[in-house]
This record gives C-alpha cells, structure tokens and sequence, in this order.
C-alpha cells in the first residue's frame, strides 16, 4: 500500500487518526462545510478506526474511518477531502487504505452525490437512498394518534434492554458503539406488554441535535419515539436522517420543519446490507451519516 502520495503540490502521508488534533479535523469538515465539531470528532474515533491524510506539516487534507460490528462488517464514513485536493485522486487514495485495512468484511456507507461515483467504481452498489432532514423545531409538534403501548425513559445503565431489538434491525451486534452514543444521549424506550417493541436517542450533535437511531416496527411507534424527544428541542436545531422518502413519518418531519438538506444514497460491497422485513424492527432514524 502506497503510505504517501504527491497531489500535485501536496506530499501526503497516512497517519493513523487516533493521533490527529480534533481541531485540525474540525477545520476540515469546515471547509467542506460538514457539521462536525471537535467533540463529535472525539466520538467517533473512540468508536471507530482511521486514517488521515497529512502534510509535512501536520495540516491534514483528508481522512476516512470505519467502524467494524464484529468481524466481518464494518460501515465507512468521514471520508473527506480537501477543496483543494477533492479533484486529485485523494479520496480514491483514503479508500485503497480502507479496503485494505477492511479485506474480508462485508461494508456498508452513505455516499454523497460528489462520491457516488467513486464507490461505484470500487464495486459498491446503490440500495436506498437517505433524506437528510433538518432545521429548527416548530413550537407546535403536530398531534399524534394514542401511542399504542408505554413509552418512557431509558437510562444509560439499562441499554442492554434494547440492544436485541437494535440488533435486529441492524442485522448485527453493534452494543459497543451504541454504549459510547448513550453516554450523552436521552434514551426513550416503547414497551407493549412489558416488551421492548422500539427505542429511540437524542443527543448533541454539529449544530444542534441528532435524533436518532429510532428503531421501530412501524411508523406510527417511530412518530412517538421521535415525539418524545421533541418537548424540549421547541425552537432548536434538530437533524433527523431517515430512509423514509414518502408516508407519515417523513410528513411528520416536514410538519416540525425539519426539511430535507441532503439526499446520500446508501450502498454495500459484499452481502447486502438492508434487509427489511414486514413487521420486524427497522431505523426510521439513523445513528448517524458514517454509522448507518
């Protein structure tokens, strides 16, 4: 594997993400204009692993994480390149080291529409798309049916009560990442018949806040565990990524003002990554663009 590479003026080199400032990795999601601060930074390399791209200087011009879920899948994300080295190879650079580092998972990513033809052309392919919404939270939620079982809050020490659920509608076991988002984050749990039939999280996240993963088996439950987390958000930033393009849960976001900023498309290399089932627990709300 090539450990550095000259873009045209630019010598480049891997250097393992765990030893970058945050601060420098901020300023480049400013330049491309992602929303990500130091501390969300600081996150998601405690949750995954990575690379940045770094001058002689220590100025970092790219990077790209993954985030492995046992040993044979992992998901990809943050893979960013400077303005100034975007059309010069660099993110085809960032990916050969993820492949290689990554050689025998299953993968699974969000690819902007400036990426999409990359990941094509490394043999990922399309299999749906993911509706960015966000904007400030309207001081009237718009009314909801009754909830059709018992929703409250979850406390960080009792996450184990959802982890079958979310594993089930991920398709994998992923308890350490979602450990680490449930440190900062307000769980809100639905139970029918003292089961666990969906969860949802809200947590500081880039401008405002995230809600998400919501896990549901329907979009009514989904609206609910949204809801929920929404009396105290009244006026603030909020973002939700959902893959519901149509229906009641993507009319109820567009009803709080949550309008759509971004269409990503999500895409495997390997087995397929979506497997939705009728009447079996899936995410309304991702954990997040580089976490699926």
């Amino acid at each position: 594997m090539q450990e550095s590479v000259r873009l045209k003026s630019f010598e480049l080199v891997a250097r393992d993400i765990a030893g970058v400032d945050p601060h420098l990795l901020h300023a480049l999601t400013i330049s491309v204009g992602w929303p990500h601060r130091p501390k969300d930074w600081e996150l998601l390399i405690r949750a995954g692993q990575g690379i940045a791209a770094v001058d002689g200087i220590g100025r970092v011009f790219g990077t790209a994480m993954w985030f492995p879920h046992g040993d044979d899948f992992a998901t990809i994300g943050l893979v960013i390149t400077s303005p100034r080295t975007q059309a010069q190879g660099g993110g085809r650079w960032l990916m050969s080291h993820v492949l290689e580092r990554c050689h025998g998972r299953d993968l699974a990513l969000n690819a902007t529409r400036a990426a999409h033809g990359l990941y094509l052309s490394l043999g990922f392919v399309d299999e749906a798309s993911v509706h960015m919404r966000q904007g400030e939270l309207v001081r009237d939620v718009p009314a909801l049916p009754p909830v059709n079982g018992e929703l409250s809050p979850l406390s960080a020490d009792r996450l184990a009560e959802v982890l079958p659920l979310d594993s089930q509608a991920f398709g994998r076991s992923r308890e350490r990442l979602l450990t680490m988002l449930s440190e900062n984050a307000s769980i809100c749990v639905l139970r029918r018949e003292g089961k666990v039939v969906g969860y949802s999280m809200r947590r500081d996240f880039g401008r405002g806040h995230v809600i998400g993963p919501v896990a549901a088996s329907n979009a009514d439950d989904a609206l609910h565990l949204t809801a929920a987390h929404m009396e105290s958000l009244k006026g603030q930033f909020v973002r939700v990524d959902t893959r519901e393009a149509s229906g009641p849960y993507a009319t109820f976001l567009e009803q709080c003002g949550l309008t759509i900023a971004e269409v990503v498309t999500t895409m495997s290399k390997g087995r397929r990554f979506l497997n939705r089932q009728p009447d079996q627990p899936l995410f309304y709300g991702l954990a997040g663009h580089a976490l699926s």
